[in-house]
């Protein structure tokens, strides 16, 4: 479902993907074409694979529906534009249908470039072929 949505395909054609019970992990090589104008990755691309790391860590504890995003906060730390980029998210609470997540997106060498917190509900969506979940 994350690979084949229509924003991943679109902007991000070097993701990928690991989804553990308890965490979940993005990573992207950099490109110049996440680039803002002073040539690091544009503070939109840490936003995605933070809140994108947060929500299927949550993902992974709801597997019955859809998870939305109700509020993420973001904090850039240093700039990245060459190498890799990993997001690691895990859930911090949880309640019946609302959850607090957390990630950190780390440069190649292991450093820390970015984090946020982001708050997640549970849909009303159930998790379908239909929506590209399988």
């Amino acid at each position: 479902m994350y690979l084949r949505a229509n924003v991943n395909t679109m902007l991000f054609d070097t993701t990928t993907i690991q989804i553990t019970e308890d965490s979940a992990e993005i990573g992207l090589t950099v490109d110049e074409k996440y680039f803002h104008g002073l040539g690091a990755i544009h503070g939109a691309v840490y936003f995605k694979l933070l809140d994108d790391a947060a929500f299927f860590a949550v993902s992974a504890k709801v597997k019955d529906n859809f998870v939305l995003t109700t509020s993420f906060n973001l904090n850039i730390v240093r700039p990245v534009n060459a190498g890799k980029i990993r997001a690691v998210g895990k859930v911090k609470f949880q309640s019946r249908s609302m959850f607090v997540a957390e990630a950190t997106a780390y440069n190649e060498a292991g450093k820390m470039i970015a984090f946020g917190t982001g708050n997640f509900v549970k849909s009303k969506q159930a998790l379908s072929p239909e929506i590209g979940y399988r």
